[in-house]
């Protein structure tokens, strides 16, 4: 799990997160937070020299770097399958040099984000929301109605399907 930010994510959600034990990564900003409800942190990243807040904590220096960049980089080195990611700024550029890397699930106000390949399906309840992050090549979509150029609702209870040209394609849900 890489913890960016945590200012509009539920403690609900995170204890549900945390419960499948993940590795923890995080920055200084946020392992203050992190610390304060007890939760183990594994690793910070860093830019510098900062304080460590708990004993076994490992510090991943950025360098001068993107501290998302080196966080998905040590993550896939290691060829872990999947990471959640909280944050509070989302900034899709950072995410997609690894989409089709590592599994991506992204939180970020209110919203779980993923990248979908062509073809993908997903049993929805009817009338609930869809939102596509870019303007795909070639949509062609089953089972959803749109309501604008990224917004697309179910129609009925039951599966949706979107297929395009694009090697992947980021998409939104309401949490």
């Amino acid at each position: 799990m890489l913890v960016l930010g945590l200012d509009n994510f539920t403690d609900e959600l995170l204890g549900q997160l945390l419960e499948w034990s993940p590795t923890v990564i995080t920055t200084p900003q946020t392992a203050e937070k992190l610390d304060a409800y007890g939760i183990k942190i594994d690793w910070i990243i860093t830019n510098g020299a900062d304080e460590v807040f708990q004993s076994d904590v490992k510090l991943m220096s950025a360098g001068n770097g993107n501290l998302t960049d080196t966080a998905l980089e040590y993550l896939t080195t290691y060829e872990y399958p999947a990471v959640n990611i909280i944050t509070d700024e989302l900034h899709l550029d950072d995410y997609e040099p690894y989409a089709t890397r590592i599994n991506l699930v992204i939180f970020n106000d209110g919203k779980k984000i993923y990248p979908v390949n062509t073809g993908f399906s997903k049993w929805k309840p009817a009338g609930e929301t869809v939102e596509l992050l870019a303007k795909p090549k070639n949509l062609q979509f089953t089972g959803l109605e749109k309501i604008n150029d990224q917004l697309y609702k179910t129609q009925t209870d039951g599966l949706f399907s979107l297929h395009f040209d694009d090697l992947f394609l980021f998409i939104a849900e309401g949490l």
